[in-house]
């Protein structure tokens, strides 16, 4: 378990230490591992104030446990990447856990879950510049695109910004498209294979180049024809935690023949596996690839 005392102690005295330890890092020759994908863990979750894994409300509640969840999956041969936002980051720097990994922070978590203004989902974490300047690999942003609320456009406007930006760094825009509506006042997102390509081929305009661009996908039925809806490469999200992990790994395995799909961004299914053994649920889906 990492020690708490240490990381706060270092952020009370050395709070450059963090600067520090990222101009430190082992930078990755190459965004895809030995086994030719990519494999990240996600860990952007908390500062949106989604704490939820399975049944438990506040399962990442408690941060000296997700961080040693975090540390025991990158241990695992065949994780060569991360997504994060600063605190969660910064955390793993000064634990020196981030050498040869490729680092994504996660941008707009302004679109706090449960809000009113969900759907204006404002960059309050990372910009482009700030990524550049720690030396990671990309920056990751959430694009939910509701017909009914006008909110939409500014993180249109937004995303679009930081994907030119992203690109003006030569780093990689990850973005997470869906078509999204307010249900009994929440925000759900349509999974349906017509909403994820309508979605991703809004997403793939985004901003002055789609050079540097990358989408974030969850699984949906007929991922063939939704895959075939862009060129640009493409990464697996997990999605929430679920009792039926063999269908889960199934769906991650058969999308990854496709050619456009380039590997795995995984948090909560990964991180809080319904068995517990992070190092088991980390191997298996690191196996598919």
């Amino acid at each position: 378990m990492p020690d708490i005392a240490e990381l706060v102690e270092a952020r009370i005295q050395r709070p450059r230490a963090i600067a520090a330890a990222a101009a430190r890092r082992q930078r990755p020759a190459s965004l895809l591992g030995d086994h030719g994908k990519l494999m990240i863990i996600a860990a952007d979750h908390p500062a949106r104030g989604a704490l939820r894994a399975g049944a438990d409300a506040l399962a990442m509640a408690n941060r000296a446990e997700l961080l040693d969840r975090i540390c025991a999956a990158l241990d695992r041969p065949g994780v060569n990447g991360v997504l994060g936002t600063p605190d969660i980051l910064e955390d793993l720097l000064l634990l020196g856990v981030l050498d040869d990994k490729v680092v994504i922070g996660s941008m707009n978590r302004g679109g706090l879950a449960g809000t009113t203004f969900e759907i204006d989902d404002r960059f309050t974490a990372y910009d482009a510049d700030s990524i550049a300047e720690a030396g990671f690999e990309g920056g990751k942003m959430l694009l939910r695109i509701d017909p009914d609320d006008a909110g939409t456009v500014t993180t249109l406007e937004s995303c679009g910004r930081a994907v030119g930006e992203l690109a003006g760094h030569q780093l990689m825009a990850m973005v997470e498209p869906f078509i999204s509506h307010r249900v009994d006042g929440r925000v759900r997102n349509e999974l349906s294979a017509e909403a994820m390509i309508r979605a991703m081929t809004v997403a793939a305009g985004l901003g002055r180049t789609s050079a540097y661009t990358w989408l974030k996908v969850p699984i949906v039925q007929d991922m063939e024809r939704v895959m075939a809806a862009t060129t640009l490469p493409a990464l697996i999200l997990g999605g929430e935690v679920t009792a039926d992990a063999d269908a889960a790994y199934a769906q991650w395995s058969k999308a990854l023949d496709l050619p456009t799909v380039q590997g795995l961004v995984i948090g909560r299914s990964l991180l809080y596996p319904p068995n517990g053994d992070v190092a088991g649920a980390v191997d298996r889906a690191v196996s598919l690839l």
